[in-house]
C-alpha cells in the first residue's frame, strides 16, 4: 500500500530515564553512529540504494559494533539516504561532503520499539545483548496534550528517533493510519489560499497575513555568535556543547515552523478555502539565496507541517509552477523584472499598482493555480482565491464576501 494512503503525524515526548537505561541508550547511540559510519564509508562513490548499501555494508557493521541485526538494517537504510541525499546536492550543483555522524539520536522501527498506550510507556532495543529497556513516556498533564490523541488505538506506531539533548532523552514517535476515503474531496466553485515564501517573512497569504521572519532571524544569529565562540575553543567540551546548540537551533526552528504552519492552515479555514496553494519547492534556495531564516530543510519542512495539518482538517495542498509569480501585477498581469524595484516593494509600470511584494506574489501563486485547474483534466472544482476582503475568480474577477462578520465564512470555524 503506497504511503499517500495514509497520514502520517509525529509526537515528541521525553522520557523517563533510570541511570542504568541511560547508560545502555549511551551505548547505542554510539554503535549507532559507528554503524552509520561503516555503511557510508563502504558504500560512499559506490551506490546508494537501500539494497544495495545493505548487502555492502551488513556484515562488517555486525562485526565491528554491538548493533543487533535490525538496527544494523537500519543504520545501512540510514546510510543510503544520506548518500542519496548527497547526490541529489551535487545534481542541484552544490557541495556536499561525505556524511559524519555525531549527532546523539538513533532510529527505531516495529521490530525495534513497542509502545504500551495504556501504560504510556515504549520498550527500546538497545545494543550489547539486544535487550530492551522500558520507559515511561513524560506526557503533559493535561489530559487534552496532542501526544495523546495517538495514543487511542486508532493510530499505528512507525519509524520513530530517539534524541538526546540538553541532558533528557525525547522519542520522536511515528504515527500513521488509513486515510479517510472522502479525504480531499472538493465541491464546486472550491476556493484556495495562496502562500508565498519569502525573506523577511517566512510566509505571506493571498488573504494579506503576514509570518514575519524577524524573530527567528535574530534567534538563528545568536546561534550562529555561539557556535562560532565553540569551533575557535576546538575543546572536546566545546564539540559537545556544540552538538547540543545544534540540537536546540534545529528545536526553535522547527517550533517556529509549526506556529507558521498552524497559522497558515487556521487562515485557510477561517476563509472557508478548500486547499492552500505553494510555489513549487524545487529551486526554491537557489530563488531566495538571501533568506537567513531557514536552515536547509526549512522549506520542505514548512510545506510538510502544512501537509499534514491541513489534511486533518480536510484541506488538500499543492504547489505550481513559481515562473513569474513575483515579477507579475496581480492586478493586471503585466509581467516585468522592472515591476520589483525592492525586496518588498512592487510597484506596476503599467498599471501603477503597488503592493508588497510577497502579496503580491501570493496572489499570482493561487491565480496560476486556478488558469492550471481550468487546463487539467483531473479539476479539484477549484474556482476562486481568497483575499481579505473576497474572492476573485479567473472569469468573473473580484467578489466581495458577503458576510459582515469578522470571519467571512463563519462556519468554517465553527467545528474549532
Amino acid at each position: 500500500m503506497s504511503s499517500d494512503e495514509y497520514l502520517r503525524r509525529t509526537a515528541i515526548t521525553r522520557l523517563s530515564v533510570t541511570t542504568e537505561d541511560e547508560r545502555l541508550l549511551r551505548d547505542t547511540v554510539d554503535a549507532w553512529r559507528r554503524g552509520c559510519q561503516i555503511a557510508v564509508e563502504k558504500a560512499w562513490n559506490r551506490c546508494h540504494d537501500k539494497s544495495a548499501v545493505q548487502s555492502l555494508a551488513y556484515d562488517e557493521i555486525r562485526d565491528r559494533t554491538t548493533l543487533g541485526s535490525q538496527h544494523t538494517i537500519l543504520a545501512t537504510h540510514q546510510a543510503a539516504e544520506n548518500i542519496r541525499s548527497c547526490r541529489s546536492r551535487r545534481e542541484n550543483g552544490r557541495k556536499a561532503s561525505k556524511p559524519t555522524y555525531t549527532s546523539p539520536t538513533v532510529r527505531y522501527d516495529s521490530r525495534t520499539m513497542t509502545v504500551f498506550e495504556e501504560d504510556e510507556q515504549v520498550s527500546l532495543t538497545v545494543a550489547g545483548d539486544h535487550s530492551r529497556v522500558r520507559c515511561d513516556l513524560v506526557l503533559p498533564e493535561d489530559e487534552d496534550g496532542y501526544q495523546r490523541q495517538y495514543l487511542d488505538g486508532e493510530w499505528e506506531p512507525t519509524e520513530s528517533t530517539l534524541h538526546y539533548r540538553n541532558g533528557d532523552w525525547f522519542l520522536h514517535l511515528g504515527f500513521r493510519k488509513r486515510r479517510p476515503e472522502t479525504e480531499g474531496e472538493t465541491t464546486e466553485n472550491g476556493t484556495v489560499l495562496g502562500v508565498d515564501l519569502g525573506v523577511e517573512q517566512i510566509a505571506v497569504t493571498s488573504t494579506a497575513r503576514f509570518f514575519s521572519a524577524g524573530e527567528l532571524n535574530h534567534r538563528r544569529r545568536e546561534f550562529e555568535r555561539v557556535r562560532g565562540g565553540l569551533q575557535k575553543c576546538g575543546s572536546r567540551s566545546a564539540h559537545r556543547t556544540l552538538e547540543t546548540v545544534g540540537g536546540r537551533e534545529d528545536e526553535f526552528v522547527k517550533h517556529v515552523l509549526h506556529s507558521v504552519a498552524n497559522g497558515i492552515v487556521a487562515e485557510a479555514r477561517r476563509f472557508g478555502c478548500d486547499g492552500i496553494v505553494f510555489e513549487e519547492l524545487s529551486g526554491i534556495r537557489t530563488r531566495l539565496p538571501n533568506a537567513a531564516w531557514h536552515a536547509e530543510w526549512a522549506f520542505e519542512r514548512l510545506y510538510e507541517y502544512v501537509e499534514y495539518k491541513a489534511e486533518a482538517v480536510g484541506l488538500f495542498v499543492d504547489t505550481v509552477d513559481p515562473r513569474n509569480t513575483s515579477r507579475r501585477c496581480a492586478e493586471c498581469g503585466h509581467v516585468a523584472e522592472t515591476n520589483r524595484p525592492s525586496r518588498e516593494t512592487f510597484e506596476c509600470e503599467a498599471c501603477g499598482n503597488r503592493n508588497h511584494a510577497d502579496y503580491n506574489a501570493a496572489k499570482n501563486v493561487a491565480a496560476a493555480y486556478l488558469r492550471r485547474e481550468q487546463q487539467s483534466s483531473r479539476r479539484r472544482g477549484v474556482s476562486r482565491y481568497a483575499l481579505k476582503s473576497g474572492a476573485v475568480s479567473e472569469r468573473s474577477g473580484f467578489a466581495p464576501y458577503e458576510s459582515t462578520d469578522e470571519s467571512p465564512n463563519p462556519a468554517a470555524t465553527s467545528s474549532g
